[in-house]
């Protein structure tokens, strides 16, 4: 990669794709080739009640280079996209700022969107049309997509429960079909960048098992004092943190209710078909200029640079 002033071009570096893919070994890569900051775009990672279930780098793997958005929201809180977003630009803009080229690495493609091409000014739903709508039966509230929405049912499946009741409750509410409000997002700096991105996609049977021995090591690094750590904190269930994969299994695991290899299998399990879900949205939702590698990555990594 040979950008003389990252803050002169706007470049960006961003590195992509599912869990236990190689991403954070070659952000590293790139950052021991020029002044750097590491800039975090993994939802688990930004918590700092999950640096072992998230696979957080720790201080040694970061090998003294600057690490930005790792572990800085506290687990009482739910990030959301957008608030990533806006801590993103701040990160990227102050890196720029000092000359040093922010690499942008995670597997949550979501919010890499929403921070490259911004996000829809949908004002907030009337609560009494999302409680009606919640309580429709998924059928029922597609024939009514239907009938208001018929581009946003299209691209739907009839049993897509969450995406069909929000494409409803946006156009019962604001009176506008959801692809209106999708077509004038705000926000995204893709347009003020120069974006150097790249997609890993390596085979599926080698990416499985990275991913099953990687939850072994968590355990054996303290992934259980993690999560009683975590369970003490008595926080709501339905927080980002409380759903993060492992941990349900390990509480299980902790109440006695099942050993240590079937809390590791469940979980193992949990994360082959997360990996298996990011893998297909970065294959099928990426812009497809972004250059792609399927080379599974091992130490020699050096002809993948050239973003």
């Amino acid at each position: 990669m040979n950008m003389i002033s990252p803050k002169q071009d706007r470049n960006v570096a961003l590195v992509v794709g599912p869990t236990a893919s190689g991403k954070t070994a070659l952000a590293l890569d790139i950052a021991k080739k020029q002044p750097s900051v590491i800039i975090n775009a993994d939802s688990a990672q930004v918590y700092g009640d999950l640096a072992i279930l998230s696979a957080r780098p720790g201080e040694n793997e970061m090998e003294g280079i600057e690490h930005q958005l790792f572990g800085y929201i506290d687990g009482s809180e739910a990030c959301t996209a957008a608030r990533w977003a806006e801590d993103a630009k701040a990160a990227i803009a102050e890196a720029h700022e000092r000359d040093l080229l922010p690499i942008l690495v995670g597997g949550t493609g979501l919010y890499v969107r929403i921070l490259l091409d911004g996000i829809a000014p949908i004002p907030e739903i009337d609560p009494d049309i999302r409680q009606q709508i919640r309580k429709m039966e998924t059928l029922e509230a597609y024939r009514a997509l239907q009938h208001l929405d018929p581009v946003a049912a299209g691209r739907l499946h009839a049993a897509d429960t969450t995406r069909i009741q929000r494409a409803l409750e946006v156009v019962r509410s604001t009176g506008k079909p959801l692809d209106q409000w999708q077509r004038r997002k705000t926000g995204g700096i893709g347009d003020r960048i120069k974006l150097h991105p790249l997609v890993l996609l390596p085979p599926r049977d080698w990416l499985y098992r990275r991913c099953d021995t990687r939850f072994q090591e968590m355990i054996d690094r303290g992934a259980k004092e993690e999560v009683a750590r975590l369970l003490a904190r008595n926080l709501p269930a339905n927080l980002p943190v409380m759903r993060a994969i492992g941990v349900a299994e390990i509480a299980d695991w902790l109440a006695g209710n099942i050993d240590r290899d079937v809390a590791a299998e469940r979980a193992q399990i949990a994360t082959r078909q997360y990996a298996k879900r990011q893998y297909t949205w970065f294959r099928n939702q990426s812009p497809s200029e972004w250059p792609r590698t399927e080379e599974p990555l091992n130490n020699d990594i050096d002809h993948l640079i050239e973003i």
